[in-house]
């Protein structure tokens, strides 16, 4: 069976790494495309570099520089949990690959329009994405769908309400949800279900692979940043569950949902604002909106959010992954 084929945009980052190694061994990826995120443009697109070294695909799997700061505000980062590289923990050569001369949004609108059937996967910020819209609007026709580690149905872990990745680029997630794509959403309340521990650690170290070791040295630094910032011990790869929805569908419950994005408020700034209303009749399970008579009042839904995680199984995805790659 052909893979799909995808558009991979992140901003590396511990759990975009893993993104990266899931699609590449599951997904026929035209591209990775970086965008200012996690860390300061410069240092993500050396860290997509370096991980498709890693995994010895840096020869078929171009990479391209995006946008290095949001539309509106400034660029926040996290370096209190990625390290002031974006990829603090395993020790990795510099790439000895460069990134293409061609701009992230330019090669996203060109490959959308010469390729069918294509899939974007995003998992940093949606600068580029909606950027890409902005530049060639006939994308969101063309497209089939975007698939997007961001957001959140519940709590939010920049501010209260807002998850990092929205909370960055709150404009261009707004765009991307009004575009009239087909939006997956994977926010913080499904992907806190996704956690490693220093038990998966161990796993990965058993594989005896380079490509193990390497998400090894990922998880334990990340689980570490956890510790010191949260007291937490458990690191959670958020931005793999984007791409091992698309691998497997089966590893996750989705529902639908309109989802917008709040611009103006004080305390809400970069939330999503999630109606599931349709949803909250005696059967959670059954759509209202199948039920003219007792639908309730509100936009229809614009998006897929997903809600449940299989957690072992999508462990022993990452783990086959790894493997696969010795």
């Amino acid at each position: 069976m052909d893979k799909r084929k995808v558009i991979l945009d992140c901003d590396p980052g511990h759990d975009d790494a893993f993104a990266i190694m899931l699609a590449v061994q599951h997904l026929d990826v035209l591209g990775v495309t970086t965008v200012g995120g996690n860390s300061p443009l410069a240092n993500v697109t050396r860290n997509a570099l370096k991980v498709l070294e890693v995994i010895g695909h840096a020869d078929d799997v171009p990479v391209y520089a995006g946008h290095s700061c949001p539309m509106v505000a400034p660029l926040v980062t996290a370096p209190m949990f990625h390290g002031e590289s974006g990829l603090d923990g395993p020790v990795v050569p510099e790439p000895t690959h460069v990134a293409q001369a061609e701009h992230a949004v330019d090669f996203i609108c060109r490959t959308v329009m010469e390729q069918d059937d294509l899939t974007l996967i995003a998992t940093g910020p949606l600068t580029n994405i909606a950027a890409a819209i902005n530049r060639e609007p006939r994308i969101v026709e063309r497209v089939r769908e975007v698939c997007i580690m961001g957001g959140s149905v519940t709590y939010g872990n920049w501010t209260p309400t807002a998850e990092f990745n929205i909370y960055v680029d709150p404009e261009a997630a707004a765009r991307v949800f009004e575009s009239g794509l087909h939006v997956k959403m994977c926010g913080l309340n499904l992907t806190r279900q996704a956690a490693f521990d220093e038990g998966t650690v161990e796993r990965f170290r058993s594989l005896g692979t380079r490509a193990g070791d390497f998400a090894a040295d990922l998880t334990e630094f990340f689980i570490g940043a956890g510790r010191s910032v949260n007291d937490t011990h458990v690191g959670c790869m958020h931005d793999a569950c984007a791409v091992a929805w698309l691998v497997d569908p089966t590893l996750i419950r989705a529902v639908p949902m309109h989802i917008d994005v709040e611009l103006a408020g004080t305390l809400t700034r970069g939330m999503t604002v999630c109606d599931y209303r349709h949803l909250c009749g005696p059967d959670p399970a059954v759509d209202l909106y199948r039920d003219p008579l007792h639908a309730p009042r509100g936009k229809r839904p614009n998006a897929e959010a997903a809600l449940e995680l299989d957690h072992d199984r999508y462990v022993d995805l990452v783990c086959s992954t790894l493997e696969a790659y010795d």
